[in-house]
């Protein structure tokens, strides 16, 4: 069963020759480049700045961006290979911190000015700069309309004065794209504005995590930073829309990420089930572990079918945001369960740092948090469903 644990994906008719082949290089690309190193940049809090320019080299960084600011112009399919190929190092703060740009870098693309897309793009897709997204707040996580943060105007300049928090490369981001009031309340004030470099005015603060160790993440402190006003992205007052716009695709993201994270404590299992032996015979044998695995096969293979039909949906130019809601939970309740019976699987080997369903296991909680809450996810859902 090892052998085509993963390799089940390959079946879909969703893939072609050419997802395929990217696939392959990246599966090759994580193995050399990756999953060697893990563990030590997992306890030393950090991976290398050079793996952006590494993963920029075989198109991991441009997926979804136009060639003209160097970006890769797959469809979402091959975004979701990137994002399962390279939670296959067992290992999601990498995952995380490489690809903050996914999430700070769109509305950048979808509303900043022409001159600042090609200034600045060009520098994340090759991995020179990290960009980074800064909405949560100490005050109020999930509430992004009601964000505290203000950035007022001052002649060519914005004020912004505030704090952000669980910020996903915060402590090195050469590009913070800052959600800030700059109007009234409620969501028509948010506006988006373009942090760069270290302004004066702002403090950085890392955070230690319960996983993701070696994905940096830091609390911001802005005391009258002030910003260029070309730097604002989009108009005032669009910030909270410009926002929504990448929710849906941050929700499949996550979900890919966690359902493969999900499928290498499956294969993980396996490996550990055939070759422990405890009461004579290897522990595979035993009837509940068998059972175990199948219950875990059974919700992986359920949520990768989610997955990919939701992907296929969103290709077609549709909008399914309940479904991409209930997708994310699904894709977080699976992990969870897989993470914590791939752990009884491994018993005590599995509660020791350096394996990788113990890693996980640490790093289930964040999954259901990032993006949305699970009960926020319900709730969305509820509400277009009309109930």
């Amino acid at each position: 069963m090892t052998a085509h644990v993963f390799d089940v994906v390959r079946k879909s008719p969703f893939y072609s020759a050419e997802h395929e082949a990217f696939r392959d290089t990246l599966r090759r690309f994580v193995a050399r480049e990756i999953e060697p190193y893990c563990n030590a940049w997992d306890e030393a809090g950090a991976f290398p700045r050079e793996l952006y320019r590494k993963a920029a080299a075989v198109g991991y960084m441009g997926l979804g961006f136009p060639e003209a600011y160097g970006g890769t112009e797959g469809d979402r399919f091959m975004r979701i290979i990137a994002m399962q190929e390279i939670a296959r190092a067992g290992c999601g703060g990498v995952g995380a911190g490489l690809f903050s740009h996914t999430i700070g870098a769109p509305p950048i693309l979808h509303r900043g000015a022409e001159s600042m897309k090609a200034r600045v793009l060009p520098q994340i897709l090759s991995g020179e700069k990290i960009s980074a997204l800064a909405i949560t707040e100490p005050s109020g996580g999930s509430d992004v309309a009601n964000l505290r943060t203000t950035a007022r105007r001052d002649g060519d300049h914005y004020v912004i004065n505030g704090s952000k928090t669980f910020i996903t490369s915060g402590m090195r981001a050469d590009f913070i794209t800052l959600a800030a009031r700059t109007g009234g309340p409620g969501a028509s004030g948010v506006s988006l504005i373009l942090i760069e470099g270290e302004p004066e005015g702002l403090q950085r603060t890392p955070l230690q995590k319960m996983g993701w160790w070696c994905s940096d993440t830091a609390t911001l402190y802005f005391d009258n930073v002030r910003v260029p006003a070309e730097n604002l992205i989009g108009a005032e007052g669009e910030g909270f829309r410009a926002i929504m716009l990448n929710f849906n695709d941050e929700r499949l993201h996550g979900a890919a990420g966690a359902i493969s994270a999900a499928r290498v404590c499956l294969e993980e299992a396996i490996a550990y089930a055939k070759q422990r032996v405890a009461f004579g015979k290897p522990i595979v044998q035993h009837q509940v572990i068998r059972h175990k695995l199948v219950d875990m096969a059974m919700k992986i293979e359920a949520s990768q079918a989610m997955l990919e039909l939701l992907t296929w949906r969103l290709e077609q130019g549709e909008n399914p945001v309940a479904e991409i809601c209930m997708l994310k939970n699904q894709a977080t309740t699976t992990l969870a369960f897989c993470a914590s019976e791939g752990v009884q699987i491994f018993g005590g080997a599995g509660y020791l740092r350096g394996v990788k369903v113990e890693r996980i296991y640490r790093e289930v909680k964040v999954n259901a948090i990032g993006a949305g809450t699970e009960e926020i996810m319900k709730d969305l859902a509820s509400r277009q469903m009309g109930l």
